[in-house]
């Protein structure tokens, strides 16, 4: 039976990389995407190198709570299985911004949706035949900073780096944590997390200021996407894997090179911090699993 799968934001960066290296893994990709026109580019893209590729697109808007839910519910409507989901899609450092739920648009784009993703399809992923593989995005930012509870959304006062760091460590906890319930629930489903090191993508259409006037010095330690998309596809199909790694880049501070299993902050290890991150999770998106 032909392996289905999801990746989000797969029409440009590392999520068209990573749908074009599943691709030629002889996969059908859904591509899960907010901008149709831009999906169907990157599709023809596509096709035109892997002519037999087999590629569906379904719009997927993860700054909407209600368009994570529609998109759930075509893919069901498609597919009995899923064998590998890629939590690929995101946003950096933009200016302060909310979801169409009142959502930080970071902690909502980057986690959030893709949380709430995760659950509804954890049916599809449970019947995958050889087992199943959820893949979570985190950042070098993931050691940025903490959770804030107590102002999760930013409205006090708002920092888009610390916003940004706060996003993708829930990300990496979430990966872990993820993990630590696949396996309490003795599934056989992995959760793997990734990622790029420093990766030119179009993430970084919102620098201003001094992270902008560093770019031209960062710029030698950086990797094309194709580059920094690797370990998020080790991620999904290194058979090596047992669940709970967190993957990244092997070179100079994790900036570029090839992917390895790689550390990560002691917060983002905190337990009982994930399991609280998870019931708020919860609460925010209305959907309980695991």
């Amino acid at each position: 039976m032909k392996k289905i799968a999801i990746v989000t934001g797969a029409n440009t960066g590392l999520g068209l990389e990573t749908t074009k290296a599943f691709v030629k893994e002889s996969m059908e990709v859904v591509m899960a995407c907010r901008d149709l026109s831009k999906a169907e580019e990157a599709k023809t893209e596509i096709l035109k190198e892997y002519p037999n590729a087999q590629l569906r697109i379904l719009q997927l808007d993860l700054a909407s709570l209600d368009s994570v839910r529609d998109f759930a519910k075509a893919f069901k409507a498609q597919y009995e299985q899923l064998a590998i989901l890629v939590n690929n899609a995101g946003l950096m450092i933009p200016p302060y911004g909310t979801t169409e739920d009142g959502f930080e648009l970071q902690f909502g784009i980057n986690y959030l949706g893709h949380f709430l993703l995760t659950g509804l399809l954890l049916e599809q992923l449970k019947k995958s035949v050889n087992g199943a593989r959820i893949v979570s995005l985190s950042s070098l930012a993931h050691q940025w900073g903490d959770i804030y509870f107590e102002d999760l959304q930013f409205e006090k006062k708002y920092d888009k780096q610390k916003a940004y760091g706060q996003s993708k460590l829930a990300c990496l906890m979430f990966a872990y944590e993820l993990d630590r319930r696949l396996k309490a629930h003795q599934l056989s489903i992995k959760s793997v997390a990734a990622h790029p090191g420093l990766s030119r993508t179009n993430l970084f259409r919102h620098l201003t200021g001094v992270m902008k006037l560093l770019t031209p010095f960062v710029y030698p330690f950086t990797q094309s996407a194709k580059s920094g998309a690797q370990p998020q596809i080790k991620a999904a199909l290194d058979k090596s894997l047992s669940g709970g790694e967190y993957l990244g880049p092997s070179g100079f501070q994790e900036y570029s090179g090839k992917p390895k299993v790689v550390g990560s902050s002691s917060i983002s290890k905190d337990k009982k911090k994930a399991e609280r991150l998870w019931k708020v999770s919860e609460e925010l998106c209305g959907y309980n699993y695991l």
